[in-house]
């Protein structure tokens, strides 16, 4: 399972204007946006009575997976 994670090859494609990932290319890509939005929600349904740890705790959990994100994208990140 690990050499499915380790594979160099990109589960991203490029956006075609502006900077960042694009739409998932392999199953893996579209797994992980799944796990990424399972994610988001899943703490902000857990932390909805809890008004000052629900934004901080969703911006942290929307920005955790992106490294992962500019490293599985083709070509990787810049300006286009």
């Amino acid at each position: 399972m690990l050499h499915l994670i380790l594979d160099d090859r990109a589960w991203f494609r490029p956006k075609r204007r502006g900077y960042g990932t694009g739409m998932p290319i392999a199953w893996q890509g579209w797994a992980m946006l799944a796990l990424h939005i399972a994610s988001i929600t899943g703490v902000a349904v857990l932390l909805q009575g809890r008004p000052l740890l629900l934004p901080f705790a969703v911006i942290i959990a929307g920005l955790a997976p992106m490294p992962l994100y500019r490293a599985k994208t083709a070509g990787g990140w810049h300006w286009r």
